[in-house]
C-alpha cells in the first residue's frame, strides 16, 4: 500500500517529467515531437542498448512487488485525469499520457546511469596515443595526478586478497578514430558528501551532510517524500518514476551519494567478414551477429526503422547508417548498465536498515550508477563505501578503443563487494568524497575514468580537519563554501606573467581587481569575474591542438593543466605561433588575460549592470522542454564548478 500511495502522490505533482524522462530514456521523443534532431537522438538511444539495458534490470525488479504497487499507484492517478487537469505540457505538445508501466521504472532508473556512469576516454586517448605517443599521454593525462586527499586512505589496510586476471596484452587500433561520441557526464557539475563523527560535533553525535549536484531543471531531478508505514519511517529525496527514497534517513542512519567517476564503458573494434555485417571475427571464427530492428514512431509521419547489429560485446553503435562520416568498420559498446541488476532491492533495504551492518548488506545489491555511499547512524558510527559493480581491469584496460576480435580483451572478472573501497569510523573523525580519485595507491585494483576532482575533495577535507564542536549551520555553510582553491592555487602565477607596465588603463584596473581579490566566488565578486573570464580564455589557448583537430581528442584536466604551467611552462603544447619556448606559457597567459578583460567590456555593452560574478555567470534553472526560456528561472549566486558550492 505505501508504495502504491507514492506512485499515486508522484504522479500527482510529477506526471508529465516522469512520462518525458522514460520516452528520452527509451529513445521515443520522436513520438512526442517530430524533427530530425530528436530521431537522431532517438537512433543513438536505441544504439546505446538504453531499452535492452532496462529489460536487463527489470528481469530482477519485477520479482519485488514495491515496483507493480508504485506502477499501479501511477495508473490509478492516470485514470483519474480529465482533460482539464492534464499537467499543461501535455496540453502544450497536444498528447495525452499513455499507462504507465514496471518497465518505465527501470527505464528511470537506466537515464540516471546514463547521465553519471556513460563516460568514457577510450576513442580521445586512441587517438592521442597513435598522435603523441605513450610518454605524452603518460604526461597530459594520467590516471591518478590529484595531489592526495582520496575519498579513503589506509596504506596497507587491505586486508584480501585480490582477484586475479589474464595478463594478456591489450590490443588497441591504430587507426585515429574520427568519430561523433556519445554526450557524457557534464564535467562541471559535481557531489558532495561527508559526515563527522560525534567526537567533532558539539551535541557528540555524529552529523552527514549529502550535496548532489545533477542539472538544474524545472521539474526538479529530485522530489522529496516521507514514506512511514510498519516497518519503515524514510524520509529523503526520491526519483519521479522509481518507488524507495535513493537519498535521505530514517529513525536510525542517515545516507547520501556522490557520482563514482569509474570507467564503466568500453569500446571494441570489430572485423566484420563483409560489407553486409552477417558475421564479425571472433578468436579466428566467424559469428553470427544478431541484428535488431529498432522501430521508432514519428509524429505526425511513417515509422522509422533503423536496423543495429550486436555482438559478443554488445551493440554497434555508429555504422554506414547512423553518423556516416566515422567511415570505420564499426565499434561495439559495452557498458555495465547492460548487466541485470538490482538497484530496487538495494534501496528498498537500505531504507529499513537500522545499523552499519545493514546499511552494507542493502548495498551488496547495488550495481549502478556507481556511487560513494556516506553513512552515518544515531549510535555513533560512520563510514564510506564505494559501491558498484566493477570490472577486474589489467593496466590500462579501459583507457584504449579494444581489439573486439579477441574474448581475452573483455572482461575477465568483477570486483567482489567485500573488495570494494571502504572505510568505517577513521582515526580523523569524519569521511568526505566529492567525485576525487577514490582511494591510496596502496590498493591492489587498478582504476581510470575520464577525470577526477581536484579541488572540492580538499577544501572540505581541510576545513573538516581543523574544525571542532561542528554544528548544524557549520555543515550547512560547507555547503554552500565559495573559496576558489583552484584559484587560489593558479592566480599568482598567472599574474606573475602580466608586466603592468605593458597594460592599458582597462588591463591595470583588472590586474588591480584580481590582486586584491580574497579567491571568494561570491555573487557579488568582481574578482572571481576576471579570474573566470581569464581562465576561460586560457585553456581553449593552452590546448588548441586538441580544440582543432581532425580527430577526437580531450583536453587534459584543470589541475593538470595548471601543474604542467607550473613544472613545463616550455610545453610544446603551450606554443601559440612563433612563440619562443622559454616563453610558451607566459604568452598564452598573457593573451588569454587580454581576451578575458576584452570579453568582460563586451558584456559591459549587453548588461546594464556591474560585472560581479552572480550577474556575469547568469546561472538559471531550465525547464526540461528547452524551447520553454519563458518557464526559465535566473539564479544570482556564487559558486562554481571545482567550488564546494557547485
Amino acid at each position: 500500500d505505501l508504495y502504491l500511495a507514492q506512485g499515486y502522490i508522484t504522479a500527482m505533482h510529477r506526471l508529465w517529467q516522469m512520462e518525458f524522462q522514460t520516452h528520452a530514456a527509451a529513445g521515443r521523443v520522436s513520438e512526442i515531437i517530430a524533427s530530425d534532431a530528436v530521431l537522431n537522438y532517438d537512433r543513438l538511444q536505441r544504439r546505446l542498448a538504453m531499452p535492452y539495458s532496462a529489460r536487463q534490470a527489470l528481469k530482477s525488479m519485477e520479482e519485488h512487488p514495491a515496483v507493480a504497487q508504485y506502477t499501479k499507484g501511477v495508473n490509478l492517478f492516470i485514470e483519474s485525469l480529465t482533460y482539464e487537469d492534464l499537467p499543461f505540457e501535455y496540453k502544450l505538445l497536444n498528447y495525452q499520457p499513455e499507462a504507465w508501466t514496471n518497465l518505465k521504472c527501470a527505464l528511470l532508473f537506466k537515464s540516471i546511469a546514463q547521465t553519471l556512469n556513460m563516460d568514457d576516454k577510450d576513442i580521445e586517448m586512441t587517438n592521442a596515443l597513435n598522435l603523441f605517443g605513450k610518454a605524452m599521454v603518460d604526461l597530459l593525462y594520467p590516471d591518478n595526478e590529484t595531489p592526495g586527499d582520496p575519498i579513503v586512505e589506509k596504506p596497507g589496510g587491505w586486508d584480501f586478497k585480490p582477484v586475479a586476471v589474464d595478463t594478456f596484452p591489450l590490443a588497441v587500433p591504430q587507426e585515429l578514430i574520427s568519430i561523433r561520441k556519445a554526450p557524457g557526464t557534464d564535467p562541471t557539475t559535481g557531489s558532495n558528501n561527508w559526515a563527522v563523527a560525534g567526537s567533532k560535533t558539539y551535541t557528540g553525535h555524529p552529523m552527514l551532510a549529502g550535496d548532489p549536484h545533477l542539472k538544474l531543471s524545472l521539474p526538479s531531478i529530485w522530489y522529496a517524500v516521507q514514506l512511514r508505514a510498519p516497518g519503515i519511517n524514510c524520509m529523503g529525496a526520491s526519483l519521479p518514476g522509481v518507488p524507495t527514497i535513493i537519498i535521505g534517513f530514517n529513525d536510525s542512519i542517515a545516507w547520501s551519494i556522490t557520482n563514482a567517476q569509474r570507467d564503466l564503458v568500453d569500446w571494441y573494434k570489430i572485423t566484420f567478414r563483409d560489407r553486409k555485417r552477417d558475421q564479425y571475427l571472433l578468436d579466428g571464427n566467424w559469428i553470427d551477429t544478431r541484428k535488431v530492428v529498432e522501430e521508432i514512431r514519428i509524429r505526425g509521419g511513417s515509422t522509422y526503422y533503423d536496423t543495429v547489429v550486436y555482438t559478443h560485446w554488445g551493440p554497434v553503435t555508429y555504422d554506414n547508417n547512423f553518423h556516416a562520416e566515422n567511415e570505420l568498420n564499426g565499434y561495439a559498446f559495452r557498458w555495465i548498465a547492460h548487466e541485470p541488476s538490482e538497484e530496487i532491492d538495494a534501496f528498498y533495504r537500505l531504507n529499513r536498515a537500522k545499523n552499519h551492518s545493514e546499511f552494507s548488506e542493502a548495498l551488496d545489491f547495488f550495481s549502478l550508477p556507481a556511487q560513494n555511499f556516506v553513512f552515518a547512524s544515531v549510535s555513533g558510527d560512520i563510514a564510506m563505501r564505494v559501491q558498484g559493480k566493477f570490472p577486474v581491469r589489467r593496466k590500462n584496460e579501459g583507457k584504449f578503443v579494444l581489439d573486439g576480435s579477441k574474448r581475452s580483451q573483455g572482461w575477465q572478472a568483477f570486483i567482489p563487494n567485500a573488495h570494494n573501497i571502504f572505510e568505517k569510523n577513521p582515526e580523523r573523525g569524519f569521511v568526505s568524497s566529492a567525485n576525487q580519485y577514490p582511494v591510496d595507491n596502496t590498493y591492489p585494483y587498478y582504476i581510470t575514468a575520464t577525470h577526477y576532482e581536484a579541488y572540492r575533495n580538499r577544501r572540505i577535507n581541510n576545513v573538516l580537519r581543523s574544525a571542532e564542536n561542528i554544528t548544524y549551520r557549520d555543515m550547512m555553510r560547507l555547503q554552500t563554501d565559495n573559496y576558489n582553491l583552484k584559484a587560489a592555487e593558479s592566480l599568482p602565477l598567472f599574474l606573475s606573467y602580466l608586466d603592468t607596465t605593458q597594460l592599458d588603463p582597462l588591463q591595470k584596473q583588472a590586474y588591480r581587481i584580481l590582486r586584491s581579490w580574497d579567491y571568494i566566488n561570491s555573487a557579488n565578486s568582481a574578482g572571481a569575474t576576471y579570474y573566470e573570464a581569464w581562465w576561460d580564455n586560457l585553456m581553449p589557448l593552452l590546448w588548441d591542438e586538441m580544440e582543432n583537430a581532425r580527430h577526437a581528442l580531450s583536453r587534459p584536466t584543470t589541475f593538470n593543466t595548471i601543474r604542467l604551467l607550473k613544472e613545463l611552462p616550455n610545453l610544446s603544447f603551450f606554443d601559440i605561433g612563433q612563440t619562443p619556448e622559454k616563453e610558451a606559457a607566459g604568452d598564452v597567459i598573457r593573451k588569454a588575460f587580454i581576451l578575458g578583460v576584452r570579453d568582460i567590456e563586451v558584456w559591459k555593452t549587453r548588461n546594464p549592470t556591474l560585472p560581479v560574478w552572480g550577474e556575469y555567470k547568469d546561472s538559471f534553472i531550465g525547464h526540461l522542454l528547452p524551447p520553454l526560456t519563458a518557464l526559465s528561472i535566473p539564479v544570482k549566486t556564487g559558486g562554481n564548478h571545482d567550488i564546494v558550492n557547485a
